[in-house]
């Protein structure tokens, strides 16, 4: 099943504007964290967020789009598909 990492930029945002962002993602089908090869959730880095489903980048896309409109706030977003990650640092969930 396709795995996607999308980060989510509010523009002149405030913490509970992002409240609301990781609120409506978590709504869309969206995780704040990251299964690794060891079984362990990390934590994923600030505005960024996992989606594991049967979707393309583009219904990705509308999902993360459409839960960053609920803030009122401009945005952007980035959706990459994965082909494996890989990473240092993320912290245990």
């Amino acid at each position: 099943m396709p795995a996607f990492t999308t980060r989510v930029e509010l523009h002149k945002a405030s913490d509970d504007d992002y409240d609301v962002l990781h609120e409506a993602m978590e709504n869309n089908g969206f995780s704040r964290f990251i299964t690794g090869g060891d079984d362990v959730m990390y934590h994923l880095p600030t505005a960024e967020y996992n989606y594991v489903g049967d979707k393309t980048k583009n219904d990705v896309l509308d999902l993360a789009k459409a839960a960053a409109t609920r803030t009122d706030k401009k945005f952007a977003v980035l959706v990459t598909e994965s082909d494996g990650r890989v990473w240092v640092g993320l912290m245990k969930a």
